[in-house]
């Protein structure tokens, strides 16, 4: 048996060392080389608006790096009971940068960005003591799934189930179609999302923590609705993350 798993890796090791080869590692924004398949240059690493300390511990909303907000920062809405989740993450900001990589990826089939997309998105969980029993994927509507070919929210969740030793969960909520939110306010974003999911295989989510995976939030519309869904089906938690996040002015 050990002999079969030293061939094993050796097999391995040489397809690997094979592809490299012939398919060197570069950038998936720039393709400037770089030492490992899926990472980014060092230039396009700093394009992004990334997010750290200080956030908001419950929703990760960043604030100033001058600005002092004792040990426990909670940005206004979170103070308030607003947050949509038990708890939010988001690897960067959602501007310019970060659109050069998500737009393609969800719209163009630049699906091995999902290979640093997910590496940030677990960084960005580093902080937290959450233990999901769940990872899932905001569901994608099979008319939009069809047609897409792919959900880019699985791609994103699959390491990070991975990482987090759980299954994913990708057939226990459904999705109905509705026209894209394009530029709809917070209050018509509610309002388009309501009503959207439905929970199929309750049994799944009856008492087990979950962690949301998307690949940006705009308003938290979205990740609202889920919890709504979710904790009435019996989740006990629902957490989310994303690579990239609206930040408002609060």
């Amino acid at each position: 048996m050990h002999v079969i798993h030293s061939i094993s890796g050796l097999l391995n090791s040489v397809i690997h060392h094979s592809t490299d080869f012939v398919f060197p590692a570069s950038c998936p924004l720039c393709a400037m080389p770089v030492s490992m398949h899926g990472e980014l240059c060092g230039n396009c690493w700093s394009e992004f608006n990334w997010i750290g300390h200080p956030c908001c511990v419950r929703c990760g909303y960043p604030f100033p790096a001058n600005l002092d907000l004792g040990p426990v920062p909670m940005c206004p809405v979170c103070a308030s009971g607003g947050c949509a989740l038990d708890l939010i993450r988001a690897a960067c900001v959602y501007d310019e940068a970060s659109r050069s990589a998500i737009l393609p990826f969800k719209h163009a089939g630049r699906t091995l960005n999902a290979n640093f997309m997910s590496r940030a998105m677990i960084w960005a969980l580093r902080d937290t003591n959450i233990s999901p029993d769940i990872v899932m994927p905001v569901p994608l509507a099979w008319r939009r799934l069809f047609h897409r070919g792919y959900n880019q929210a699985t791609l994103l969740a699959r390491p990070i189930a991975r990482a987090f030793g759980v299954p994913m969960d990708i057939d226990s909520v459904r999705r109905k179609y509705r026209p894209n939110m394009g530029h709809k306010n917070a209050a018509q974003r509610a309002e388009n999302v309501r009503g959207v999911f439905s929970v199929v295989a309750p049994d799944n989510i009856r008492g087990r923590r979950i962690l949301l995976v998307d690949d940006v939030m705009t308003t938290g519309a979205t990740f609202s609705e889920l919890h709504r869904v979710l904790t009435r089906a019996g989740a006990t938690a629902v957490y989310g993350v994303v690579f990239g996040r609206v930040v408002h002015e609060i």
